[in-house]
């Protein structure tokens, strides 16, 4: 990796926590620069505008939460046990270091839901990419027998990151001790529903 490249890897992982922390809407260059001790015309190097710098920060998430939450679950036997791994791995990327302020994802559908634009296309677009990644999890659980057929695997997948939703939301908003809890038996009640009953 050239310099360049590593002072880029360094921003963003700066970026990353602080869009954690404050949202993408206060995220621009000069707070950046400030953050990270540069100035704006050596992170104008790196990034045009405030929408690149913000399209960045989503790219370096979305490749962290691949590398952190889907690649290893690919290492779990296919079928229930990978959607096991998923949930588990999903849960510790919400309380993960470099996450200071909670799921990055999250904040930015709070703030760019009604706001056209790239990074919106980009947030959904990516969004979308899990969503289909947990709904052929479910297909394949379905094929290796650990859920029943006829399971509507776009539902289950809507189900699960609804789980993940209201852990979030009760967590870090409610600071309801039992968010944890509460998930846990979210999530098995929906395996339980969608398991095989032969």
């Amino acid at each position: 990796m050239s310099k360049g490249d590593s002072t880029r890897e360094a921003i963003l992982q700066e970026g990353l926590a602080l869009a954690s922390r404050i949202g993408f809407e206060p995220l621009s260059i000069g707070v950046l620069a400030k953050t990270v001790g540069m100035s704006k015309s050596g992170l104008y190097a790196h990034f045009l505008h405030k929408e690149d710098l913000q399209l960045a920060v989503l790219r370096k998430a979305e490749e962290l939460f691949t590398a952190t939450v889907v690649r290893p679950a690919l290492a779990a036997p296919r079928g229930e046990p990978r959607l096991r791994a998923l949930f588990e791995l999903w849960l510790r990327w919400a309380e993960a270091d470099c996450l200071p302020g909670g799921c990055v994802f999250i904040s930015a559908a709070n703030e760019f839901d009604d706001r056209p634009g790239a990074v919106r296309t980009y947030l959904v677009e990516s969004q979308e990419r899990w969503l289909t990644g947990l709904a052929r999890a479910a297909e394949i659980a379905i094929e290796q027998g650990d859920f029943r057929s006829g399971l509507d695997a776009r539902q289950f997948a809507h189900d699960f990151y609804a789980v993940f939703l209201a852990y979030n939301h009760f967590r870090r908003l409610m600071h309801d001790p039992d968010a944890e809890r509460r998930a846990r038996v979210a999530f098995e009640a929906l395996l339980v529903a969608a398991q095989s009953t032969t």
